[in-house]
């Protein structure tokens, strides 16, 4: 049992609601410090709107969200610069040259702009892109500019990480040194929200899983605790399990027999 001090997150009773449609139906969750939250669901699960809330980015909800001890409503904005964020779709602007993306990323988290350049360039030779430092993103392939979006989000060393389908367009190298980055994070204290419909990848990194269903929490622990739940081995066995999702056999049949050129008659 983590003691209130290693709390680094936590969400009590969170609805949201979009017009008539509830999104979030009452989400509670208590995160600790160094803990990999493998944060998962089916497309319009509450996932996205659930991390745009903690970064203040939604305000019209109910309930309570406590970061760093700071109830998030008290327009005190201050705990966003101990939280770094790779969003799903990230509008990075393309007309900046890495470094200068990079550089005005680290000054809008109170960085020093020197500093800022001289982790940035530590930062990117890592990821072998300092020959493309003063080249404008929009010239980067999708791979190149998921790296410069990480990097954005680790830049001013934050205690709270959101990352949301970070491994988009990776190549298999790049994709083990981030989980072995997230390893030594999650190590050092960090705290990390990792969303992903790559489950192998949710099932190796996580060591706390959380699925979202219609806006609740169906499930939550390691993944052992979820497969002795279960009769499925694999979380993506468990994820379609508890989901409800069991056709896909039957669809993939079914898609095959179309492409086939089957009729359909019978």
């Amino acid at each position: 049992m983590e003691s209130s001090k290693d709390i680094i997150l936590s969400i009590q009773n969170l609805t949201m609601s979009y017009g008539e449609k509830n999104v979030l139906n009452g989400i509670n969750l208590e995160v600790a410090k160094g803990q990999i939250i493998g944060y998962i669901g089916p497309n319009g699960a509450g996932k996205s709107t659930t991390v745009k809330i903690m970064l203040g980015l939604i305000d019209d909800y109910e309930g309570k969200i406590v970061i760093f001890g700071q109830d998030i409503s008290n327009g005190d904005p201050s705990y966003k610069r101990k939280i770094g964020y790779v969003p799903e779709n990230a509008e990075a602007y393309d007309n900046l040259t890495a470094m200068e993306y990079l550089v005005f990323t680290g000054e809008l988290y109170g960085l020093d702009s020197k500093f800022a350049q001289q982790q940035a360039e530590r930062l990117l030779t890592q990821f072998e892109l300092e020959k493309v430092r003063h080249t404008r993103l929009s010239s980067f392939s999708k791979g190149m500019k998921q790296k410069v979006l990480i990097i954005s989000s680790l830049l001013h060393d934050p205690d709270l990480l959101f990352w949301d389908e970070p491994l988009s367009g990776l190549d298999a190298n790049s994709m083990m040194v981030i989980q072995e980055i997230l390893s030594q994070l999650a190590a050092e204290g960090k705290t990390i929200f990792y969303s992903s419909h790559i489950m192998d990848l949710v099932e190796k990194i996580s060591n706390r899983i959380v699925l979202l269903v219609v806006g609740k929490v169906v499930a939550d622990g390691s993944f052992e605790e979820l497969q002795e739940k279960s009769e499925e081995g694999s979380l993506s066995g468990i994820f379609n399990q508890l989901t409800g999702f069991t056709e896909h056999r039957q669809k993939a049949a079914q898609f095959v027999s179309i492409v086939r050129g089957d009729s359909g008659d019978a």
